[in-house]
């Protein structure tokens, strides 16, 4: 058997093996992370994210109906009713 000064020489060196792998790991996911981090909260640019969902159908927007024609009027001051 090996004496015990190179067992715990071994052991010391393994452990530092360990200690500065765990670090390089540490390091490495943290810079990965930060950009990640960063590219999620920069600045958008008009026409470069995708937006997600939609309408199930546009044309109904085309042409509006009777009821916002009148939400419309009333908002703008416009009620047919005055007139009278």
């Amino acid at each position: 058997m090996a004496d015990e000064q190179t067992t715990r020489t071994i052991a010391y060196a393994v452990l530092i093996l360990l200690f500065v792998g765990m670090a390089w790991f540490i390091a490495r996911r943290a810079g990965e992370n930060r950009a990640n981090m960063l590219e999620a909260s920069a600045p958008k640019i008009a026409g470069e994210d995708a937006l997600e969902g939609g309408a199930k159908d546009p044309s109904q927007f085309d042409e509006p109906d009777e009821d916002a024609l009148e939400e419309m009027a009333e908002l703008l001051g416009e009620d047919p009713a005055d007139d009278d």
